[in-house]
C-alpha cells in the first residue's frame, strides 16, 4: 500500500481528546492528583486489552509515578502527538501480526520524538543503532537518516521484534532484548540457570534493562489512565491533515519555505529524515510530507521551487575545469661567455673570489657558472677557465 498514503490518512483531533480529558474533570479521582494505591494500579493494569504480560511491583509502581508525577510535560506533549503517530505504528504491528501495544515502545525509547538522539548514537522514534538500522535496510548519510523517518523506521522496527520473537517467544524477553541486545539476555538466562524469565534474569541483566520493562509497563499504564492523572493533550504543531508529494530532483527546505510560505520548522517536524534540509531527489525518488492544503501547490508550482535560489543553496560544484599549473622553476641568471676563454691554474690561498678581481666585470658567481659548478672548493694547482685578457 501505501507508505505514502498512509501519512494523508493520520489524523485523530486533539481538540477532541482536550474535550474527553475536561469532562472526566467532572470526578473527583480525576482532580485529585495524588499517586493511586497498589490495588488500583493492579486493577487498571489487568483491564488493559494486552497480550504482552504487565505484571506489577515495586519497581513498576516507581516507573509509573515518574511519568505520572514528575514527568508530566513530557507526557501531555506525547498524548498530543500520539495521535499522528500511533495510527501508523498500529496498522505496522498489525502487518506483521505483532500486539499493538508494542506502540508504546516508542514511548519508552525516543517520548514519540524522530529526531531523538541518544547519547549512544541511536537515533529515530525506535532508537535505532546506525548499525541496525542498516542491517534492517534504512538508508543512512550524510543527508538521510531513516532511522528517523517515522513510518520505514517503525516497518524496521517490527520486523525486528519479529525476529526477536522468533528467538525467545516471550515478549518481555523480546523487549528486553530490543534494549540491550541478544547477547546480553542470553547471558542473563545462562547465569539464571538457564531460567527464561525477565523478573529471573533481573539481576543479572545491565542496569538500564532492569528498568526498561517496568517503563514499558509504565508508558502502557499512563498512556491509557492520564486522565486520572490530571494530565492534558497538548496542541502541537503537526498539522491535523497531510499529505506525500514524490521527489525526483534536488531541493533544499529554504525553497519550499519561501515559494509555499511555509515555516521551515514544520517542514523539518514533519520530515525529520534529511539531516541537512536536502531532499537529494537526482539519486531516487524521495517522499515530501506536507500539510495536505499545500500537496497540490507543491505539485503546481515544484520547477518554481527547484529553481528559487539554487545556484546559491546547491554550490557544490559537479565539474571543475583542468587546472592550468603554471610551471614553477629556478629562474636562470644568464652566464656571462667571454669572447675568448683561457685556463687558469690555482695558486695557494686562492679562491673564486679572490681570482675573479683579477677580470673586470666578472664576479666570484659568474666564474663558477662559467666553469658549470656550485662549489666554491678549489684546489691547488686545478685548472679553471677564465675571460681571456
Amino acid at each position: 500500500m501505501k507508505t505514502f498514503l498512509l501519512l494523508s490518512l493520520i489524523f485523530i483531533g486533539i481538540a477532541a481528546q482536550a474535550q474527553d480529558v475536561s469532562e472526566l474533570n467532572e470526578y473527583e479521582s480525576y482532580r485529585d492528583n495524588t499517586p493511586a494505591d497498589d490495588a488500583t494500579y493492579i486493577e487498571r493494569l489487568s483491564k488493559l486489552p494486552n497480550i504482552i504480560e504487565l505484571p506489577y511491583n515495586d519497581i513498576v509502581r516507581q516507573s509509573i509515578e515518574l511519568y505520572v508525577i514528575h514527568s508530566r510535560k513530557l507526557v501531555e506533549y506525547m498524548l498530543g502527538i500520539e495521535s499522528f503517530y500511533f495510527p501508523m505504528i498500529e496498522e505496522t504491528l498489525d502487518k506483521y501480526d505483532l500486539p499493538l501495544e508494542l506502540k508504546y515502545l516508542a514511548v519508552v525509547e525516543s517520548a514519540l520524538n524522530p529526531a531523538a538522539l541518544s547519547r549512544r548514537g541511536a537515533s529515530g522514534l525506535w532508537q535505532f543503532m546506525l548499525r541496525t538500522g542498516k542491517t534492517y535496510g534504512l538508508e543512512i548519510n550524510s543527508l538521510i537518516d531513516e532511522r528517523r523517518d517515522p513510518v520505514k523506521s517503525t516497518d524496521a522496527a517490527c520486523r525486528y521484534l519479529k525476529d526477536l520473537f522468533d528467538i525467545y517467544e516471550d515478549w518481555n524477553l523480546v523487549i528486553a532484548a530490543y534494549n540491550c541486545g541478544t547477547g546480553n539476555v542470553n547471558k542473563a538466562i545462562q547465569r539464571a540457570n538457564g531460567k527464561a524469565d525477565f523478573w529471573k534474569i533481573y539481576r543479572f541483566l545491565p542496569k538500564e534493562t532492569r528498568t526498561y520493562i517496568p517503563a514499558f509497563i509504565a508508558a502502557n499504564y499512563t498512556m491509557n489512565y492520564y486522565a486520572y492523572h490530571q494530565l492534558y493533550p497538548v496542541e502541537t504543531r503537526i498539522p491535523a491533515a497531510v499529505d506525500t508529494v514524490m521527489i525526483a530532483q534536488p531541493i533544499h527546505f529554504d525553497q519550499i519555505s519561501n515559494v509555499l510560505n511555509i515555516d521551515k520548522e514544520e517542514l523539518r517536524v514533519l520530515n525529520p529524515q534529511y539531516k541537512k534540509d536536502i531532499i537529494p531527489g537526482n539519486q531516487r525518488p524521495y517522499a515530501l510530507v506536507l500539510p495536505a492544503s499545500l500537496a497540490c501547490i507543491f505539485a503546481e508550482k515544484e520547477d518554481e521551487i527547484a529553481n528559487y535560489n539554487a545556484k546559491k543553496l546547491f554550490a557544490n560544484r559537479s565539474v571543475v575545469n583542468n587546472p592550468s599549473v603554471k610551471q614553477t622553476t629556478r629562474s636562470k641568471t644568464k652566464v656571462k661567455i667571454p669572447d675568448r676563454i683561457s685556463r687558469y691554474r690555482v695558486k695557494t690561498g686562492e679562491s673564486y673570489y679572490s681570482i675573479a678581481k683579477k677580470f673586470p666585470g666578472y664576479d666570484q658567481n659568474d666564474l663558477m657558472r662559467l666553469n658549470n659548478t656550485r662549489s666554491s672548493t678549489l684546489k691547488i694547482g686545478q685548472y679553471i677557465k677564465v675571460p681571456q685578457n
